[in-house]
């Protein structure tokens, strides 16, 4: 029987000793936190955004980085295989929006449970509160592990650790520490997934604003890299919400090369520039002898008028039928092009997750092994791979597992 020790009780190592011990090995998964699982417990807001319903080439399509080297994992352990693995569990599923599964019961509690029950059926032994201090090679193979004082021999060793965001739950870069002195190359880290600091003021004026159907693009030194639409959000330092999330990994990207980055907001997307022109004519018609303020209460949030007018170089008394029609285009200019300039990212432990890792080209797609350490497998956020939010990156967590585990178990 096969000894393999599985370090970091996330949902790719959760994964990996399931399928592990599923094929006949022996499996110690090690945690270094009192509980395992403890990211997928706040995954989709506490309820597990599981997987998405998308097919394989659309999920690779939402995993910007690497996307394509999970072709194969995804190919052998697809969403589909993932509804169906929770289902054996009992775990019954929903599919909402933007093909997000979610539990049917909306409780990410009822997934732990049941993944945890899946363990203690295989025979998987726990081990909480046991950080793992180092992993033993002799002749770039795999040995064992020192945990707790104590050398561990093991045939394989699958590294899970998670990548360096939310380091609350666990996810503290360890993985990366153990792959380089394991003589693995690291690419730069980065968070992904996280809200964007601005330096304009007025954002601050406008903390708590949502937006809805409005278009962001991404600009670096002038020139145009992604838009996204649908919803964001404004907050005291900057922005945040659905669409800034998904553009937050080029601008981490770009922030780091020292690139002037900007976010232009289009307020109105549904709009030309002379519908929306037709339309502030139309409300100023109907506010005739009104302050241009208070003209602009159909169009805009109370929040935004003030930011929007100051952009516009236009005093927020001045009476809609003293406005020229230069004044007016400069108007619809910001309204469908709110700018701001981004200046950082919130911090790493912020970001929902991390962009770089173990280079995929030192990984087999396919069984997920090490190609410099013989029985290393290297799974989840620990490997460079990174997707957008939706269910696309705990996908990649199951697939990665599933290999891994089914090989390690053969090695």
């Amino acid at each position: 029987m096969k000894k393999i020790f599985v370090i970091g009780g996330g949902a790719s190592g959760i994964m990996a000793a399931i399928r592990a011990a599923e094929d006949g090995a022996q499996v110690t998964l090690f945690e270094k936190m009192p509980q395992i699982g403890r990211k997928l417990r706040i995954t989709g807001k506490g309820r597990c955004n599981l997987t998405n319903a998308a097919d394989v080439d659309e999920i690779v399509k939402n995993i910007p980085g690497n996307g394509k080297f999970l072709y194969s994992a995804l190919k052998n352990f697809s969403s589909v295989d993932t509804v169906n693995f929770f289902e054996s569990l009992g775990v019954k599923t929903k599919v909402e929006r933007g093909g997000r599964i979610f539990p049917a019961s909306d409780d990410a509690k009822e997934v732990i449970d049941a993944l945890m029950k899946r363990l203690m059926i295989l025979g998987v032994e726990v081990k909480t509160n046991s950080p793992v201090k180092e992993i033993l090679t002799e002749n770039k193979k795999i040995v064992g592990v020192f945990v707790g004082g104590k050398i561990f021999k093991a045939d394989a060793v699958i590294l899970a650790t998670g990548g360096a965001s939310y380091p609350a739950t666990g996810s503290t870069g360890d993985g990366f520490k153990f792959a380089r002195r394991l003589g693995h190359t690291v690419t730069e880290i980065l968070p992904a997934l996280v809200p964007l600091e601005t330096e304009e003021d007025f954002v601050k004026d406008l903390q708590g604003l949502s937006l809805k159907n409005v278009r962001a693009k991404l600009l670096a030194d002038g020139k145009k890299i992604s838009e996204q639409f649908g919803e964001m959000l404004f907050t005291h330092f900057g922005v945040s919400g659905p669409i800034i999330l998904t553009l937050s990994r080029h601008a981490a990207k770009l922030l780091a090369e020292k690139k002037f980055v900007e976010l232009e907001i289009n307020l109105k997307p549904a709009l030309t520039p002379e519908q929306l022109d037709a339309r502030l004519l139309r409300d100023f018609d109907k506010f005739k002898g009104k302050i241009i303020k208070n003209s602009l209460a159909e169009l805009l949030p109370a929040k935004l008028i003030p930011p929007i007018l100051d952009l516009a170089y236009l005093p927020e008394e001045k009476r809609v039928d003293e406005i020229t029609s230069a004044q007016r285009r400069r108007l619809v200019e910001i309204l469908r092009g709110l700018p701001l300039t981004i200046t950082k990212t919130r911090p790493l432990e912020e970001a929902i997750v991390t962009a770089g890792g173990v280079d995929v080209k030192e990984i087999d797609p396919r069984t997920m092994r090490s190609k410099l350490v013989e029985n290393l497998f290297i799974v989840g956020e620990v490997a460079d791979v990174d997707g957008f939010t939706g269910g696309f990156n705990l996908q990649a967590a199951w697939a990665t597992g599933n290999a891994a585990g089914k090989f390690a178990a053969q090695c």
